[in-house]
């Protein structure tokens, strides 16, 4: 309701009149001088340049029932931890081949973390014997290298994936997909964030050879698991599924431990799997990952659909896929987060955002749960009233609330899900993402923690897409 005046309204109503404003808060203000109740609304124009295919994208009969089709299947869909199995058999990955985290991209412009991380997995699979090596191997084009997203798997930070490692196997019983994520290797100096030394490539064949073949056989004694419901539970127990993990991680060895400790391996073998498992705060973190996955996958590829179904970043480009528009990818620069830094590290140490951990952003929960975890901002950086108020503004961009994942400070409303692509572009709101953050120079590891933002062109050029499709 607007007016030109206060009193003539409260001589026509009965009741308290109560203004929506928007844009100018001058207007506001002068009211609010005058006692009259106001609600601000924070509006503005959309995007530059988007009006005339964002009017057609609108106008698209298909996109009402494609979006509330689309946000059915992610919120219907099931995650079960079913099995443990090596990258080869799980995927047909042949050695030479290394899956990487976000869009495509090439050697000469993998940035200084995800070039360790490949350099690690040359090392690891006996390809090279000298980081030297590798690397001229890598340059050359030696070996092929493909997004985690192109055979439906996800990998955290660099997410390099070879032939010989482990991967958990989650399955969707809804919609018969299945999909996958490496095993974590705990923080600090490790492969995903860059990390190559002689400790991150004993690890690793510790655990091919140890620790993954204990958790198959826990996986196949125990299972299936169910995953979907942990997410649940540890978003009303403090976690948000993305940097923040205790009790999901705790939750998953509860489950694990009894085929664990009966599993056929040295009984130090399997000490130490548990040590291991249960002193990794990020444990759950790949699970997480692709039960988010397996939400996406079930609503992808339906015409006419305006939801994002990948948020993935490879450290020098940030790429979203749209389900409406098929496997094409609409990327932009990665940005730096924002955040709190290790020992001596500072902002002039992190690369640009990496990891296809946004998907679980994009299924629902991460940054769009920190309102379910407000610790999570000593972690991330922030403060508590951020938390809260960057879970609400997903709701503005998103199609629909989860009715199994929710927030208890919000009188246990669902998690914002579904990114819609023309309310990102009407806003101008960008999904908030919390993430690691990567030294930017090979080798480094982990440099701290932050929040971050897609870039904003991406949003536009699936719009421009989507218009197409219309037209």
């Amino acid at each position: 309701m607007t007016a030109h005046g206060s009193e003539p309204l409260r001589g026509l109503l009965t009741t308290e009149p109560v203004l929506t404003t928007a844009g100018v808060g001058l207007f506001a203000d002068a009211l609010r001088d005058q006692a009259v109740p106001v609600t601000e609304v924070d509006w503005q124009p959309p995007m530059p340049g988007t009006e005339r295919e964002l009017a057609a994208v609108l106008a698209d009969p298909r996109r009402a029932e494609a979006n509330a089709l689309a946000a059915q299947r992610m919120t219907a869909s099931t995650a079960a931890l079913t099995d443990v199995v090596p990258a080869r058999e799980a995927l047909g990955l042949e050695k030479g081949t290394f899956l990487h985290a976000g869009p495509p991209l090439s050697w000469d412009r993998a940035s200084g973390p995800m070039k360790g991380a490949l350099i690690g997995a040359v090392l690891f699979e006996g390809l090279a014997e000298t980081p030297e090596e590798a690397e001229r191997d890598l340059a050359s084009g030696a070996y092929d290298l493909e997004p985690c997203h192109h055979r439906d798997a996800v990998g955290p930070m660099a997410g390099v994936v070879s032939s010989s490692m482990w991967l958990y196997e989650l399955h969707d019983e809804v919609h018969d997909n299945t999909s996958w994520c490496s095993l974590n290797e705990g923080l600090g100096k490790v492969l995903r964030y860059g990390a190559y030394g002689p400790e991150v490539i004993d690890r690793l064949h510790w655990m091919t050879k140890v620790l993954g073949p204990l958790l198959r056989q826990a996986v196949r004694s125990v299972g299936p698991i169910d995953i979907t419901a942990i997410i649940a539970q540890m978003l009303q127990m403090g976690d948000e599924g993305h940097n923040r993990n205790r009790a999901g991680s705790l939750m998953l060895l509860r489950e694990l431990l009894p085929g664990l400790i009966t599993a056929e391996g040295s009984s130090t073998d399997i000490a130490e799997a548990v040590r291991f498992s249960g002193a990794n705060e990020h444990f759950f973190l790949n699970l997480g990952m692709p039960a988010a996955k397996l939400a996406t996958l079930a609503a992808h590829g339906i015409p006419g659909s305006t939801i994002v179904t990948t948020m993935a970043r490879n450290g020098t480009d940030f790429g979203i896929r749209v389900s409406g528009t098929g496997d094409q990818w609409f990327t932009g620069p990665a940005l730096t987060p924002e955040g709190l830094f290790l020992g001596d590290y500072g902002p002039e140490d992190a690369n640009p955002d990496i990891g296809d951990s946004a998907i679980t952003e994009t299924g629902g929960f991460g940054g769009f749960a920190m309102a379910a975890a407000p610790a999570i901002v000593k972690f991330v950086g922030g403060d508590v009233p951020f938390a809260l108020q960057a879970t609400q503004r997903m709701y503005e961009i998103t199609q629909a609330e989860h009715p199994m994942f929710q927030v208890p400070i919000l009188e246990f409303r669902g998690t914002p899900i579904g990114i819609d692509v023309t309310k990102v572009v009407r806003t101008g709101i960008l999904p908030q993402i919390n993430t690691g953050m990567a030294g930017a120079v090979a080798g480094t590891g982990q440099v701290g923690a932050g929040l971050v933002t897609p870039p904003a062109e991406c949003f536009p050029a699936a719009l421009s897409a989507l218009a197409r499709e219309v037209a």
